[in-house]
């Protein structure tokens, strides 16, 4: 696995675990953010990239600095 690769996967388990703290599904988190929920399981597993502005997006409903998703 290359280093994009590791840190888009890393990214994904970022997104994930700040959701599970904040006790939000995969639904909730997805309708909060008007996307589907088969969107975020593929952020959140590194099957698809997520853009900026939805990466600003989940930062503001999770309640996350954006440079917390970047701590590794």
């Amino acid at each position: 696995m290359d280093n994009k690769t590791t840190k888009i996967l890393q990214l994904g388990r970022k997104i994930f675990t700040f959701r599970r703290q904040r006790k939000l599904s995969q639904n909730q988190l997805a309708e909060e953010l008007g996307i589907s929920r088969e969107h975020l399981a593929k952020i959140e597993t590194a099957k698809r990239c997520v853009s900026l502005g939805l990466l600003i997006d989940i930062s503001e409903k999770l309640e996350i600095p954006v440079k917390d998703f970047f701590d590794y």
